[in-house]
């Protein structure tokens, strides 16, 4: 063999082998600043997802705060409105509805119209499984008045039905709260409305 031959292979072997030496000393480092690298960015993210949880909480406690100033506004708002003193509310309850399927409930008081009520059916569903609802809510002045309510509906023989009551009530000193209440009369098989006085 040719020495320059020889010692060509040897200076080329000996070049890679301090090459490889070379670079896997850098290797750490790198490795070392990838890693770095990867931990600080996932201390941003931490740090960016409690910031994001704090936001949240702020928000739904603002949220609630809101919803409570709303709440205490409308109690404001109702006491400005209808002062206890003056106050009259008028309510309709349903009792069994066989005879009457309830439509709409129209309201006067003293000859003028105040309600004029259009029920839906999911309204008349609640008002057969024994709820109350509020139709209107108005002020009154000391004395005498007269209510007349007119029921419109479905009545027996699915046959269109308008019946009315009339009451004279007197509204004294503090709130006057009025049922309007609907219940089958079985022995006539007719729908009975019926004015009753909350005590």
């Amino acid at each position: 063999m040719n020495i320059h031959r020889v010692a060509g292979i040897a200076a080329i072997t000996l070049a890679l082998i301090i090459g490889m030496a070379a670079g896997s000393a850098q290797e750490p480092d790198a490795l070392n600043a990838n890693t770095a690298m990867a931990g600080t960015q996932a201390a941003q993210v931490a740090d960016s997802r409690a910031g994001f949880r704090a936001l949240d909480k702020d928000v739904q406690s603002l949220k609630k705060e809101v919803l409570d100033l709303n709440r205490d506004l409308f109690l404001l708002e109702e006491e400005l409105l209808f002062p206890a003193n003056s106050q009259v509310a008028f309510f309709i309850s349903m009792d069994v509805g066989e005879y009457f399927d309830l439509d709409s409930v129209s309201l006067k008081i003293d000859g003028k119209e105040v309600s004029n009520y259009l029920y839906t059916e999911r309204e008349v569903g609640a008002l057969l499984r024994g709820g109350v609802h509020r139709v209107h809510m108005g002020n009154l002045k000391v004395g005498d008045h007269e209510l007349i309510a007119v029921f419109t509906g479905v009545g027996p023989h699915n046959r269109d039905y308008r019946r009315g009551a009339t009451m004279t009530f007197n509204k004294g000193i503090g709130a006057k709260y009025l049922e309007l209440e609907i219940t089958d009369r079985v022995t006539k098989q007719q729908p009975e409305f019926e004015i009753k006085e909350w005590e």
